[in-house]
């Protein structure tokens, strides 16, 4: 019987961390969660977390990592595998992969993470079975991965789904928190936003408030100009701010309203969409599993 290859996994998100050792879904060990701090000090715990399962593991086969952006995805460019015009404070033109790879003496998989949570949910999750869709993670930041065709989309960078443009509610004063775009997707219905505007974390509002009212008009924005591009056979939501799950019903009106019976298809009926716009299948793992899927690139 041929042995699986154990892979390092590295879920690099701009809030937290996450590291782990896997074979397969099924095969997920010693899964270790720390905070973003500054570079050095974040990436040398992914090296001594690493090293230590060599100890305890054995060889790993390489390293699948899902990092949050934008990165420089051209394996002919310079700075390949660096993150680079983040507004994460002090992570732009920070070299992850190479860092890593080089610490560990290990070949690296690099991918931003919600292109390998796309592949993640496309392999074992919600979108098995269906070789277009997309990805969407609401949290501390916005941002999306996009499978087309069976593949992941790539191209001058990669998709940048949280930076979509919106038109602002005429009622709606907040200026947005995106450094760069203001009133983008993620300045306006990121955590952070929604925290600034309200004054509380997403977590800490009542499922009553405005917010989640405001929160889907804009992601169905969003989601409907992602249908007319992409056109996926499945959307699905994740991170943070989509444990609200208040808000999906709220989106999936809205997207109908938006959509005002335009793309024609039994998803996009107040009966089809419940099931055309959903959670992860994947959960909190979606990220992680991301990285292991990757691997399989």
């Amino acid at each position: 019987m041929e042995m699986k290859k154990t892979y390092g996994l590295v879920e690099a998100g701009g809030t937290k961390f996450v590291c782990a050792v896997a074979s397969s879904p099924e095969d997920l060990r010693e899964e270790v969660r720390f905070p973003t701090t500054e570079p050095a000090e974040t990436l040398g715990r992914v090296v001594e977390y690493f090293q230590a399962a060599q100890k305890k593991w054995g060889r790993l086969e390489g390293l699948g990592i899902g990092c949050f952006g934008p990165v420089d995805l051209d394996k002919n460019s310079p700075t390949w595998g660096f993150v680079t015009a983040t507004p994460k404070a002090g992570w732009a033109d920070t070299n992850v992969a190479g860092f890593l790879s080089h610490s560990l003496e290990l070949p690296v998989v690099f991918d931003t993470d919600v292109n390998g949570a796309a592949l993640g949910e496309h392999l074992w999750g919600a979108g098995a079975g269906l070789d277009n869709l997309v990805y969407l993670t609401v949290g501390t930041g916005i941002g999306g991965g996009v499978l087309s065709g069976g593949r992941l989309v790539h191209g001058l960078v990669h998709p940048e789904l949280g930076h979509f443009l919106l038109s602002k509610d005429p009622q709606d004063t907040f200026t947005g928190s995106c450094p760069y775009h203001g009133s983008c997707a993620e300045g306006l219905a990121s955590g952070p936003s929604l925290e600034k505007r309200w004054g509380k974390k997403a977590q800490d509002l009542p499922p009553e408030h405005p917010a989640w009212d405001l929160e889907a008009a804009y992601l169905a924005q969003a989601l409907l100009a992602f249908m007319t591009c992409f056109s996926p056979q499945k959307i699905i939501l994740g991170g943070g701010v989509m444990e609200q799950l208040q808000l999906f019903p709220k989106i999936h009106k809205e997207v109908l309203r938006l959509n005002n019976g335009y793309i024609r298809s039994p998803s996009l009926t107040p009966q089809g969409i419940v099931n055309y716009i959903v959670p992860p299948s994947l959960g909190n793992r979606a990220g992680i599993l991301g990285a292991l899927a990757l691997t399989s690139t």
